[in-house]
């Protein structure tokens, strides 16, 4: 499927690079000193490498191949690094520190998805492919790689004020946060697969019995009360997505199996006060009015959004969501594989590529523009803000699709949780937010693959960390009182 026509885009100009990304950075610690940031030249207190480029005033979608180094105990790709030769980061006397690496640029590219807007390479569902992303290419996805340049900045920032910072609390004083989801696709087909198996083997049996288990039982996939109490049993809370289109999109690929104001009764009895959500159908991603029209149908208030397929469309759909009022959106998550899509483990405003967007406007007394393709020296304290998307994005990390799928990874059940631990680690090292999906039909006790042993084995691994568990709206509080701590939004 073709990604639509590339919209205007003016040039991403220094100061715009080093608002978004200190305005993230910023809000991944707490009581970050006021401290100036900047790009060699601007002799600010921490100084960035000035990488000679014009990047980001063209619209190619891939930088040139990254220089690995060293940080943290990991290996990690550095963009717009033209300086191999000299050390990563510099502690000089006088309450001074250099960054030879243009940390800012790179950490831009990586959590603004330049690389999916800029690209023409989409699949049959619309989405950006996990095969044509740097992630894949250099094979860094379950790496959150702008959290470790956030902590090259937050070592230099450090130095410079002698005031160490910490990653954010969460609620209890957790380290770090998990976010409990499900899709809800299907309430009325776990009688399908075993029916037509039946049907392949001749046995005439077995498929009555499938119809007839069909008509006068309760579907094995009709079973959120189960869902919800499973949850609850580790201290967390579930959040649903409801589906609310039954009819198949136009390529015929399915969305809900259930009619939502028919099931509705059922599905709020089942839940009782969880959180609920919209799962827009495949082909809202692009379409407000049909976005909108679904939104309508969710019986009880709600204003988180994940899209069904994970369906995303870079050019238009954090447009759509800043335009309808959702307050937060969790889809940005590959399909084709766990981790970070942006390379970012915690929750932050996508930037909106449309040239209304480009609106900086900070206290003049804390920019200073050096002109359109200058360094640029940045204060970081109170009260900096630049325009971007109205909703917040709270990444999604690990799918059960993705997990036990024929073209996703196919993991044996004892092959999931050793796959996922680094990332868990990596997640709770910078304290972030641990966004799980699991499908309803896959607490069938029938589904021996990503099934609910698995979710199970996920679930003890979290609350043994002392993990937070929370939903979107403690997750949209908790961010919302960090950016007026420090930001106008």
């Amino acid at each position: 499927m073709p990604a639509p026509p590339l919209p205007t885009v003016d040039c991403i100009t220094a100061e715009l690079r080093l608002t978004y990304v200190l305005r993230h950075f910023r809000e991944a610690y707490a009581d970050v000193p006021t401290v100036g940031i900047g790009y060699v030249g601007t002799q600010p207190p921490v100084e960035v490498a000035a990488v000679a480029h014009d990047f980001f005033a063209a619209t190619h979608p891939y930088p040139p191949e990254p220089n690995w180094r060293e940080w943290g105990g990991q290996r990690l790709p550095f963009f717009f690094d033209d300086s191999a030769a000299q050390p990563l980061l510099e502690l000089l006397p006088g309450g001074r520190a250099r960054i030879n690496a243009d940390v800012i640029s790179a950490a831009f590219y990586l959590l603004s998805g330049w690389q999916e807007f800029f690209s023409e390479e989409r699949d049959q569902h619309g989405r950006f492919p996990y095969a044509a992303s740097v992630q894949a290419r250099y094979g860094f996805v379950a790496v959150p790689v702008v959290n470790y340049y956030f902590d090259i900045l937050k070592t230099a920032v450090e130095h410079v004020t002698g005031q160490p910072l910490h990653p954010r609390c969460w609620a209890n004083g957790a380290a770090w946060a998990a976010f409990i989801t499900h899709d809800i696709d299907n309430l009325r087909s776990a009688w399908k697969a075993p029916a037509k198996a039946a049907l392949r083997r001749g046995d005439v049996l077995s498929f009555g019995w499938q119809l007839w288990r069909h008509f006068t039982r309760k579907d094995a996939w009709n079973n959120l009360a189960l869902v919800r109490q499973t949850v609850a049993e580790y201290g967390a809370q579930s959040t649903f997505f409801l589906l609310p289109e039954h009819r198949p999109a136009a390529t015929s690929t399915p969305n809900a199996d259930y009619r939502l104001k028919r099931a509705w009764a059922g599905i709020a009895t089942a839940i009782q006060d969880s959180e609920v959500g919209l799962h827009a159908s495949l082909g809202t991603a692009t379409h407000g009015d049909k976005l909108k029209r679904e939104w309508l149908k969710i019986p009880v208030p709600c204003s988180g959004i994940r899209f069904h397929y994970l369906g995303w469309e870079p050019r238009l759909t954090p447009t759509l969501l800043s335009m309808d009022g959702f307050t937060h959106d969790s889809t940005l998550g590959f399909a084709e594989h766990f981790g970070f899509r942006n390379s970012y483990c915690q929750p932050f405003r996508p930037f909106n590529f449309s040239a209304d967007s480009f609106t900086v406007n900070p206290p003049k007394e804390r920019l200073y523009t050096l002109g359109a393709d200058e360094p640029a020296y940045f204060t970081l304290g109170p009260k900096n803000s630049i325009q971007t998307s109205n909703f917040l994005e709270i990444p999604l990390n690990v799918m059960d699709t993705t997990l036990h799928h024929p073209r996703y990874l196919q993991l044996a059940p004892a092959e999931i949780l050793p796959a996922l631990l680094p990332m868990f680690q990596e997640i709770e090292r910078f304290g972030g937010v641990c966004t799980v999906l699991w499908h309803n039909e896959n607490f069938d006790a029938a589904n021996l693959h990503n099934g609910p042993e698995q979710f199970r084995a996920i679930m003890e691994y979290l609350r043994g960390r002392n993990v937070a568990f929370v939903n979107g709206q403690d997750i949209l509080g908790a961010m919302v009182k960090q950016e007026d701590d420090g930001f106008d939004v």
